[in-house]
């Protein structure tokens, strides 16, 4: 499929957008992402999927461009329903370019002649109908940046929510409050790439540190399960400052928000530079410790990091949770009711049970520590 097969595929398959706002000369404001687009008349935002057509700001919707079933733990998502599995769905289209990103196929589509990715129709209960046939317990927006396909991903939510599963964004986290505000009543777990705390670094993927770090905050304080990843590379983003900084912005929103550091390996156009090394990521791992955070984890090496994969308790140091990369080998964790950090256990948030349990938690069975997560 050429470039502009595909697009013209793509304004087929949308809807009117409300995350926007009509301005009076004629172009719209795109708020589902941080860099807050102004379009015009048959213009398209800097993701290029959302665009502008007789005054209304049309929206991705309808179709996929990745499916399958994964583990929850290659989301990854730690401290969420350990061992089950997650329908993971995306669109095309990014708000970022990111010269490393494994998923270009679709994220860079519109704008990479090489990334032309057919969509597949499909409907957001066909996806649910899907997801509920494989065992699934998660249905998650992922391989592009979901926030820019927001509009969809509600639609599809509601319809997994009401067939009793949970529901996760794979994000970049360039968001806006208005984009957050209206995900949140359908989105349970969060996972932000926090790929450096360098705006040059950030700018040169496409986004800035800020808003990036504005947003993981506010998902904090709003209530979302979240969970960090940063990729560690190789001249980019591995210093021991910048890794030493992101550890302690983490540990000042919550020293209980995991943080996963992984492995980089050559992709797409980042072929200049060796591989993360087991000695690079447990070196930032440890950097994590040091700043406080209490849970963090090494990724993308299986069985080569030790317990930098398994989950600690903080109190006792008993093996809670022990993995080899995306696989669950022992689950000693007493599941009683989801808990969130302390800091959240007391707010009341609409449509969000489980953070409104002050009492029932994952807890140590040794010493009883409650663990932060979402764990049935």
């Amino acid at each position: 499929m050429t470039a502009a097969t595909l697009e013209s595929a793509l304004r087929v398959r949308t809807s009117a957008g409300e995350l926007c706002e009509k301005l009076p000369d004629g172009k719209v404001r795109c708020v589902a992402c941080g860099h807050r687009c102004l379009i015009g008349e048959g213009k398209r935002g800097i993701c290029k999927v959302r665009h502008v057509e007789s005054g209304e700001l049309r929206v991705p919707r309808g179709y996929v461009g990745a499916l399958q079933v994964d583990p929850i733990e290659k989301k990854p998502f730690f401290h969420a329903l350990p061992g089950s599995q997650a329908l993971s769905f995306g669109m095309l289209g990014c708000d970022f370019h990111c010269g490393y990103c494994q998923n270009w196929f679709t994220s860079q589509s519109l704008r990479d002649d090489k990334s032309t990715a057919p969509p597949r129709d499909i409907s957001a209960r066909e996806l649910v109908e899907l997801g509920l046939r494989e065992n699934a317990a998660v249905v998650a927006s992922t391989y592009n940046e979901p926030l820019i396909t927001s509009e969809w991903a509600v639609e599809v939510f509601k319809a997994a929510r009401s067939a009793g599963l949970k529901t996760a964004y794979i994000s970049n986290g360039n968001g806006t409050p208005e984009v957050l505000e209206y995900i949140r009543p359908w989105v349970d777990l969060y996972k932000v790439d926090l790929k450096g705390f360098s705006d040059k670094g950030y700018r040169a993927l496409g986004g800035q540190v800020k808003i990036v770090l504005d947003t993981i905050e506010r998902l904090h304080r709003m209530g979302f399960w979240l969970e960090i990843v940063t990729l560690v590379v190789p001249n980019f983003n591995d210093s021991d400052a910048e890794l030493r900084d992101i550890a302690r912005f983490l540990a000042g929103v919550s020293r209980d928000i995991p943080w996963h550091v992984t492995a980089f390996h050559a992709d797409y156009k980042m072929t200049d530079r060796r591989d993360t090394t087991v000695d690079d990521i447990l070196r930032a791992a440890e950097i994590g410790r040091t700043e406080g955070l209490r849970y963090v984890y090494a990724g993308n090496r299986p069985g080569r990091v030790g317990d930098w994969e398994n989950t600690i308790c903080p109190r006792c140091e008993t093996s809670l949770i022990e993995r080899a990369g995306f696989r669950v080998l022992h689950n000693r964790l007493k599941a009683d009711r989801d808990v969130q950090s302390p800091e959240l256990q007391t707010q009341e948030i609409p449509g969000r049970d489980f953070l409104q349990s002050a009492k029932g938690a994952g807890r140590c069975p040794k010493c009883g520590t409650s663990i932060p997560g979402v764990w049935s």
